[in-house]
């Protein structure tokens, strides 16, 4: 049994909100606990395949969820279940004859056949997709929810109170959905995925940390976060009354969450560097589109979001590229170096990384990564594409209110048979989760699979 609590971080669950939430204690007190390092970069998708195929994202061939086709500059595709192609664990437990249901895990929008049940997840357009397998399922949950929704609606929204009033109404949708799923037929694999504590820590983060620059004290919300986590313990507690002694249950997220400092617009400090350039003068925060850009006289440009994807104009890839192929590396440490230079809005030094695919990632798919994944401040700020802004620096997004960035650890705790009472874990990484599964079921781990099997 595996509960996923997207985004969810270890300094909250395991420190801050512990004491609230006594049925994850518990669990750790009889089992295995720790920091998860998530994937390269560690954002929803990939790192959810990742976890669940043991492999990195240059095997998978995404690198976020939006992705450019090789050699193009307008070739943008999003990658959902289609762009799967590598077994998930309970791929290669429905092909041994388990019985498999998985709930609401990122990336199982279209669906695929599976031995038992699947719930796609929050990229499913609506529900009036087919998103279930079988596809007699959809009435049935539907109806076990009360309507069910895939998602929170709008979560980039400044009406607080009626947002979190939506995210414990889908959580608990969802959550009686699971139980019903648990209720139903005794499954050898579950697994669910709650996208909650990622909709509310990007909305109300800055309610709740005196750290955060835009926290105000006295504020309405400033219990939103503990009290979820405590909820989503005591759902915990409900799920965990259908693992019997012989069920290995484990807890996790794909990746931590920390306060989000600022938005460095990054297309706009390489128009500046004169990296970039445009046709033409265009409105204030306009969206970077490829038909916007003088190409013979660009040499970088950036995708924005959590991490930046730096990308180079380079001579026989790219249609109109510049960047001679024998200059590709020295310029491109030349960038790396002017990134990891750029200072904060106060003109102090930022903790930025500026990585190689080819040191992150293995597999035939690194062609098609970025450049450079830019890691502002080590993920504290993040990274705006939109054009001609006020300033180079935001305190805001260009899709809405967000207090959050993403941060490199999430959870594991682990407990059940053959799992003693280790106390806190070191080491952990998220492609482990998949091994320990297949180990644990006495299934063999395949030879391709990155992670290792921990007691």
């Amino acid at each position: 049994m595996i509960i996923g609590w997207d985004s969810a971080p270890p300094d909250l669950v395991f420190r801050q909100f512990a004491a609230r939430m006594p049925h994850l204690s518990a669990l750790r007190e009889r089992g295995g606990w720790g920091r998860m390092r998530s994937s390269d970069p560690p954002i929803t998708v990939p790192a959810w395949t990742c976890m669940l195929t043991s492999k990195n994202p240059g095997q998978l061939g995404f690198f976020g969820f939006r992705n450019r086709k090789r050699g193009t500059y307008d070739g943008a595709w999003i990658a959902t279940n289609a762009a799967v192609h590598e077994p998930r664990v309970w791929d290669l437990l429905s092909a041994s004859g388990r019985t498999v249901c998985a709930h609401g895990v990122p990336q199982t929008y279209p669906v695929k056949p599976v031995n038992g049940a699947l719930i796609a997840d929050f990229l499913t357009p609506s529900t009036d997709s087919g998103y279930t397998y079988p596809a007699a399922l959809k009435a049935e949950i539907d109806a076990v929810a009360g309507g069910y929704q895939i998602d929170v609606d709008g979560f980039r929204t400044e009406d607080k109170a009626a947002l979190l009033a939506q995210i414990y109404a889908v959580t608990d949708k969802h959550h009686r959905v699971s139980t019903h799923l648990l209720a139903k037929q005794r499954w050898d694999f579950f697994m669910v995925v709650e996208m909650g504590p990622d909709r509310i820590q990007h909305a109300f983060w800055k309610y709740c940390d005196p750290a955060h620059p835009k926290y105000e004290a006295g504020n309405p919300f400033e219990s939103a976060l503990s009290d979820y986590y405590a909820h989503l313990d005591t759902q915990l507690g409900e799920l965990l009354s259908f693992a019997d002694d012989d069920t290995l249950v484990l807890v996790v997220s794909d990746h931590g969450a920390k306060a989000m400092k600022g938005s460095l617009n990054i297309n706009d400090f390489l128009i500046r560097e004169g990296l970039l350039t445009l046709k033409a003068p265009v409105p204030p925060g306009s969206r970077l589109k490829p038909e916007l850009i003088d190409w013979p006289r660009t040499r970088a440009w950036a995708y924005g979001g959590y991490y930046s994807r730096v990308c180079m104009n380079v001579a026989g890839r790219e249609p109109e590229g510049v960047i001679p192929a024998a200059e590709y590396e020295a310029f491109r440490d030349e960038l790396a170096a002017l990134l990891r230079a750029i200072p904060d809005d106060q003109g102090r030094p930022l903790a930025t990384r500026a990585l190689k695919p080819q040191d992150l990632f293995t597999g035939p798919y690194i062609p098609d990564a970025p450049d450079l994944l830019l890691y502002l401040d080590d993920l504290s700020w993040r990274a705006g594409q939109d054009l001609n802004n006020p300033a180079l620096y935001s305190f805001d997004t260009e899709i809405g209110p967000d207090d959050a960035v993403h941060d490199y650890d999430g959870i594991l705790v682990m407990a059940g048979p053959g799992v003693a009472s280790r106390g806190e874990l070191s080491g952990l990484q998220l492609m482990d989760v998949a091994p320990i599964v297949l180990s644990h079921l006495g299934e063999p781990v395949p030879a391709d699979m990155e992670g290792r099997v921990i007691g």
